[in-house]
């Protein structure tokens, strides 16, 4: 498949994806009916099993306007959930972005933060578009990036300190050429949008969990077990419109820069994280990194950001491979350089790009740790 030919089927495929919303409001509505259903016939199960009756002498009872409460509760949770969470992200990119901690980038603060506006400047004018407000996570020393615009007046790239820190300025270029391929490819309406939907979809199971969180399993664990249905379908959807996205990203990141080893090189420093968890946690905390850990933004990231111990809980079906937000490291790689180019790790700092950013702590070297996501 050419270059041309990734970018036309990544196009039809999201479409196509998109258009299951519906279907899946609706099975999830039928869904939640059924399991409530069963419920009232569990009952009747147990008297069949250990007695003599047959199943057609047994009746089931269910309350006046049990169907109707179903549906309507449901839905109400989901098309509500789905309506509030949009009406918030309608604020605008600039404002997501802030709700996670980012600021403007700073000419005056570092050389970094005046290179990557440069950056931003010169991609700008080579692909004829409008210039988007570069931001900055400022706690964030993780590899990872993101794009957020709701119209074009409000669109943002943030990019984290530690992409400032750790990557030359090729690599940077590569980073900012495919987030502003997600502002020009309409992406990011498209993924704030889809980050709206998939609230509601999850919101029984994650009311359901929050009452687990405060010590009340007896009533949160059924809500869970009632809307896992819903998670699982937001889960799938998402993870599937975002992979096609990313792909479509890369490409046209490419075609920018017309480097593939800017682009490529961050795949693969991210591909040595991979590699090294530890020194991956040590970079990207759950305090320092709250921005990237937001569900809202997750699968609008440059690079996943899932733990490996919330990848293999029960509700998340082990951290199965299809659930997740963006493509593996190693078909993205494989994609940049051509599927016969077969291209290994980097580390995170060079010995000879050290002088980007003198002011970057060293990382500590450990044996290398094959995920169990890989």
């Amino acid at each position: 498949m050419t270059f041309w030919d990734f970018q036309a089927s990544a196009r039809r495929r999201t479409w196509g994806l998109l258009a299951a919303f519906a279907l899946l409001v609706l099975g999830i509505v039928a869904g939640v009916h059924l399991v409530l259903a069963l419920v009232f016939w569990i009952p009747a199960l147990v008297a069949v099993a250990f007695s003599s009756l047959r199943l057609e002498q047994v009746s089931v009872h269910y309350p006046a306007g049990f169907l109707a409460t179903n549906v309507g509760i449901v839905t109400l949770m989901v098309l509500g959930g789905a309506w509030i969470k949009r009406s918030n992200l309608s604020q605008g990119g600039q404002h997501l972005a802030q709700q996670l901690g980012a600021r403007a980038a700073l000419p005056s603060v570092s050389h970094a933060e005046q290179q990557y506006l440069n950056i931003v400047d010169e991609l700008c004018i080579a692909a004829g578009a409008q210039r988007p407000l570069a931001m900055v996570l400022p706690r964030d020393l993780s590899l990872n990036a993101f794009a957020a615009a709701w119209q074009a007046e409000d669109a943002v790239i943030v990019v984290s300190m530690g992409a400032l820190n750790y990557l030359s300025r090729d690599e940077l270029k590569g980073v900012v050429a495919h987030e502003l391929s997600h502002l020009h490819e309409g992406d990011t309406r498209l993924n704030m949008e889809l980050a709206g939907y998939v609230f509601g979809l999850e919101m029984l199971f994650n009311y359901g969990s929050d009452w687990v969180e405060r010590g009340v399993s007896l009533f949160g664990r059924p809500l869970m077990a009632v809307g896992w249905l819903g998670w699982l379908a937001a889960q799938a959807l998402k993870a599937a419109v975002s992979r096609q996205r990313e792909y479509l990203a890369d490409a046209r990141a490419l075609q920018w820069t017309r480097n593939p080893d800017g682009l490529g090189r961050v795949l693969r420093k991210a591909l040595w994280l991979q590699d090294y968890p530890l020194q991956a946690d040590a970079l990207q905390t759950r305090a320092a990194a709250a921005g990237a850990y937001s569900p809202l933004v997750e699968h609008m990231l440059l690079l996943e950001v899932h733990s490996v111990e919330e990848m293999h809980d029960f509700w998340h079906l082990g951290g199965a491979r299809w659930l997740a937000s963006h493509p593996t490291l190693e078909e993205r790689i494989a994609r940049v350089y051509g599927e016969e180019e077969a291209r290994e790790a980097l580390p995170l700092q060079d010995a000879e790009q050290r002088w980007v950013n003198p002011f970057s702590a060293p990382l500590p070297l450990g044996e290398p740790q094959v995920s169990p996501l890989r």
